[in-house]
């Protein structure tokens, strides 16, 4: 309900896709420069606390991805308000991290400790004799498993992965 009332008051401001990429309370914008993050941050910004939102100042944080030899601006800061914005190498979104060199290897650690974590919280059945190895293996196949492939199908996977 939230994601349909955020969706429906921010339609204005929406950009194409995926420029503009919103999951619940969770909004990325993506601009080629840092000016043009700036600008849409400040939209964002001034729209929502219109409408009685606010933007967090301590969870805002920007990443810069270099995929490409383009020379950036690196004299520009990215702000929101007049506060300055942290900037990360990677962080977590909707359960994958991103990194801004583009690859996956934080990714794939964060997922095998998901794996782990998914496996701990099950080893009571796994381990356990007097459950069945069939049952232990579709619990293992719905459980555990899942949680370590989670986002796996889109990396671009290198032999150092596997």
């Amino acid at each position: 309900l939230f994601a349909l009332v955020l969706d429906v008051l921010t339609r204005s401001i929406q950009g194409e896709v995926p420029w503009c990429m919103l999951f619940t309370d969770n909004i990325v914008l993506i601009d080629e420069t840092r000016g043009g993050v700036n600008e849409k941050l400040e939209v964002w910004r001034q729209t929502l606390e219109s409408k009685g939102f606010r933007l967090s100042r301590s969870k805002t944080e920007y990443i810069k991805c270099k995929f490409s030899d383009l020379r950036q601006e690196d004299d520009v800061v990215v702000r929101l308000d007049s506060q300055d914005v942290c900037k990360r190498d990677s962080f977590k979104y909707l359960g994958s991290m991103i990194q801004g060199n583009g690859e996956i290897d934080e990714d794939i650690s964060n997922r095998i400790g998901a794996g782990w974590m998914k496996w701990r919280l099950a080893s009571g059945v796994l381990c356990d004799k007097k459950v069945p190895l069939k049952l232990k293996g579709k619990f293992y196949k719905v459980a555990v498993r899942p949680a370590m492939l989670y986002g796996a199908k889109c990396w671009p996977v290198k032999n150092s992965h596997i």
